[in-house]
């Protein structure tokens, strides 16, 4: 998939994602009304759903970035970490974005906004204590390439879309705890039967949603980096040593997870795990780097 392709199956993929949790909503919505017979709460469930999604395009890096607790860094507390930040951006004719750190000891980052205006990157204290700094640009410009890409938006809305789908099976659940007469009893059963439904398709569909921003999103942004630095083993270093550490991280978050270069809950060994993580092998990444032509 060459990158001008790439960055329209990212648009339609968001337009797509942000379509159907309006249906899915309005969906929900409409059953409602029937089971009590009131067409507001379609009304309410169709405003409520283009709010999400105004919400999701507009704050979803804000929201993430406070799960992550990522703190917003300035040049005279990491000077270093700026320039290489700077450095990259030029190169790759990307505006400044700005720069988070996590303090945790796993060697990790990520990148969100939603387009390269208005994009972030963030990085773990254990990635600037374990690397150097021909493997930290590596990684940052790994990450610069998901901005160039236009990966950040589709990744950064799935948080929050995803989030929500499980708040709603949460609620759902909980409401037949309200019921008290026989058709409060009714009522209770029905909410409790679609909180079930929900809670069975919350992780399936943030599953769904994760592997269809795909993992090729990563070999492209691992090669467009590559080319960013000029020096593909500098990310294959990186990532052999990110991938020797195995401990979870503090933040992990399952709505976050595929945010990040490295799965922060650390490592998965079984068969099944294998199958739905969002990024590829990193040895399959590391002999893909070190087959580049530059």
């Amino acid at each position: 998939m060459n990158l001008y392709t790439h960055r329209e199956s990212n648009v339609r993929k968001t337009w797509i994602l942000f379509t159907g949790f309006l249906i899915v909503v309005m969906g929900i919505g409409w059953v409602f009304s029937q089971i009590y017979g009131n067409p507001s709460i379609l009304v309410f469930a169709v405003i409520f759903s283009m709010v999400m999604n105004f919400f999701s395009y507009w704050y979803s890096d804000k929201l993430v970035l406070s799960m992550s607790r990522a703190e917003l860094v300035e040049k005279k507390n990491a000077p270093e970490l700026i320039n290489v930040v700077e450095n990259l951006a030029i190169t790759a004719g990307l505006p400044m974005p700005k720069v988070y750190l996590v303090r945790d000891p796993s060697p990790n980052a990520f990148a969100t906004g939603r387009d390269p205006e208005h994009a972030a990157v963030a990085v773990t204290t254990g990635l600037l204590d374990k690397l150097d700094r021909s493997e930290l640009e590596g990684v940052l410009a790994h990450e610069l390439s998901h901005i160039g890409n236009r990966d950040i938006l589709l990744s950064t809305v799935a948080v929050v879309l995803v989030g929500f789908i499980a708040l709603l099976s949460d609620m759902f659940m909980r409401s037949v705890f309200w019921s008290r007469g026989d058709d409060d009893r009714r009522s209770g059963a029905i909410l409790m039967l679609v909180g079930v439904l929900l809670a069975i398709l919350a992780p399936i569909s943030a599953t769904l949603i994760q592997l269809a921003i795909s993992r090729s999103r990563e070999f492209l942004a691992d090669a467009s980096g590559a080319m960013l630095t000029r020096y593909p083993e500098g990310l294959a270093l990186a990532l052999e040593k990110i991938s020797k550490y195995s401990a979870p991280m503090r933040s992990a978050n399952n709505a976050t997870a595929h945010l990040w270069i490295s799965d922060p809950h650390g490592k998965k060994h079984n068969m099944v795990a294998k199958l739905f993580m969002t990024h590829p092998p990193i040895n399959e990444s590391v002999a893909r780097l070190r087959g580049l032509k530059i």
